[in-house]
């Protein structure tokens, strides 16, 4: 039996990286997956190794910064699945540059995929799980909410409004058994970062030992929330980086 048997999680960005990992992690606990990306090769791929390994994934090509696309996203779940209780706001985009160069576009992509997307799931997910009683949204942020790095403007304002949305996600929330927790991971190897050629600059952690938590927040009991985690490698520059 596992904690979450009987269970949906809807998780974007779920083909690969933190979100392919986090998916691993709720499916070996028993929840039922549904997969958001915009990538569709390495959804397919990754709904092929979830299934075959036991899961009950369903997977739907989705732009989170557009709005029908999310709308279509949350219906099509409700329609294979008739409810939802966990909600993962994984989906990312990184640029940056020295501010008095950066681009508008970048800035207006990051925020869209790390912001505008955010907010347009969690306001699906919350019209459900209102009806249903409750339900738990995580949202994937960064220690950038923390501690910044130069170049990397749009990055770290959008994780710090992140961080936002989660409490007054959690505040709302609250009156319908809805709670709303924040992962900040440091160093991870996902794909960006293994398939280049030379070796990480910095210590990394793996994309599991990370879901670790991920699945720890899901797992906790109704009435008990982890609001915050930041999960790092423990020779990460961390305090007073920059």
């Amino acid at each position: 039996m596992g904690k979450l048997d009987g269970k949906v999680a809807l998780i974007t960005g779920g083909n690969k990286g933190i979100g392919k990992g986090i998916a691993r992690g709720l499916a070996a606990e028993g929840a039922s997956l549904v997969l958001a990306a915009r990538g569709v090769a390495d959804l397919n791929r990754t709904e092929a190794e979830l299934t075959e390994s036991g899961a009950i994934v369903l997977t739907v090509p989705t732009d989170v910064t557009n709005e029908t696309q999310v709308e279509t996203l949350f219906a099509r779940a409700m329609e294979r699945f008739s409810r939802l209780d966990i909600l993962v706001n994984n989906s990312g985009a990184f640029d940056g540059g020295p501010l008095d160069e950066l681009s508008t576009e970048a800035w207006d992509n990051v925020i869209a995929v790390n912001l505008r997307g955010p907010f347009l799931c969690t306001r699906a997910a919350m019209r459900i799980m209102k009806k249903q009683g409750g339900g738990r949204i995580i949202n994937i942020g960064s220690i950038s909410a923390q501690r910044v790095r130069p170049n990397s403007a749009p990055y770290s304002t959008s994780k710090f409004g992140i961080w936002g949305l989660t409490q007054v996600t959690a505040l709302e929330g609250r009156p319908h058994g809805i709670t709303a927790s924040c992962l900040h991971p440091g160093n991870t190897l996902v794909e960006r970062v293994s398939d280049r050629p030379e070796p990480p600059a910095e210590p990394m952690m793996q994309v599991d030992e990370l879901a670790q938590v991920a699945v720890l927040m899901a797992t906790l009991p109704p009435h008990v929330n982890m609001l915050e985690a930041i999960v790092l490698p423990v020779e990460q520059p961390y305090i007073g980086r920059g």
